[in-house]
């Protein structure tokens, strides 16, 4: 009775030893196929077309080079010295680096700087730029969640901050400690909801203060520097970046199936494959025809 039994016992170990290799074998051989079947291998990623390719081509982090100031830089940065300054110039042509520079300046002269800008989370990425460029114990940050490093020669903040300091100084009748004040992304004066921030920031300080207001998408800027002269008394230069913007965008939809499709041809046309996508689904949206109306 107990080597029939332990016969049975060995029968199915052996059974199932055979079933494990006859699974492993075929994996591998399943692994083989994938490896060289191209319609397998399109399961984990469709292949790039050429659009896509040209999408890509170049983007990363580019060579190290020498850095060479443009003009329109150089001249802001003199302009400076004399009168506010409001600069216009597409986004990525360096509007920033005129600011650090200017910053840079004063504080190795042992002076004070205003950094606004409209957004937290710009606030935020611009006070770890200068504090990686100026130093930890320069830099401060003022917002609504933070507030480190209050007495820094060097301040970034959101532009409500800064405006409620000028209040706090008019009420107190104190100065507000400052030698220049940086209003980034300065077009927000014609929002509709906080561009009055913008308009008593510009009117309140002082005329002592040096001011530099940049900004992409200002169109009336020689308008926009004469009102900042009469409500200021201080004669403000405008300097602009002629030209498109030296970084170009690339738009593109990554679709459900991981493809990503070029927003537009070369030709600058809506890409049609995405047109047809975009037709099918407003037809889903209006629902099936209706047909004849019925008789009765």
């Amino acid at each position: 009775m107990r080597r029939s039994r332990d016969r049975t016992v060995d029968k199915r170990r052996r059974s199932r030893d055979k079933n494990r290799s006859q699974r492993s074998e075929h994996g591998l051989e399943h692994s083989r196929h994938n490896s060289t079947n191209p319609t397998a291998a399109r399961q984990f990623g469709p292949p790039q077309s050429r659009q896509v390719k040209q999408l890509l081509e170049g983007i990363g982090t580019p060579g190290a080079q020498t850095f060479k100031p443009d003009p329109f830089q150089l001249e802001a940065l003199a302009a400076l010295e004399f009168e506010d300054v409001l600069v216009t110039a597409p986004t990525g042509s360096g509007k920033t680096w005129i600011a650090r520079e200017e910053i840079r300046r004063l504080l190795d002269a042992g002076r004070r700087a205003w950094y606004t800008t409209p957004l937290k989370a710009l606030t935020n990425s611009k006070y770890q730029e200068f504090t990686e460029e100026f130093g930890s114990d320069r830099v401060g940050i003022l917002t609504g969640d933070r507030k480190d490093n209050s007495d820094a020669p060097l301040l970034v903040g959101t532009t409500e901050i800064y405006r409620n300091q000028l209040f706090d100084s008019l009420r107190g009748g104190s100065d507000v400690n400052a030698d220049l004040v940086v209003l980034d992304e300065a077009h927000y004066l014609a929002d509709e909801d906080r561009g009055h921030v913008w308009e008593e920031a510009i009117i309140l300080t002082p005329p002592r203060i040096r001011l530099l207001l940049l900004s992409a998408t200002i169109g009336n800027a020689n308008e926009f520097a004469a009102w900042i002269e009469e409500v200021r008394g201080v004669r403000c230069g405008v300097v602009t970046r002629p030209g498109a913007r030296p970084v170009p965008l690339r738009a593109a939809m990554l679709l459900p199936d991981k493809r990503l499709l070029p927003l537009l041809t070369e030709s600058g046309k809506l890409n049609p494959e995405l047109a047809r996508m975009g037709q099918q689904a407003g037809e889903e949206r209006r629902g099936p025809s209706r047909g004849h109306r019925r008789r009765y």
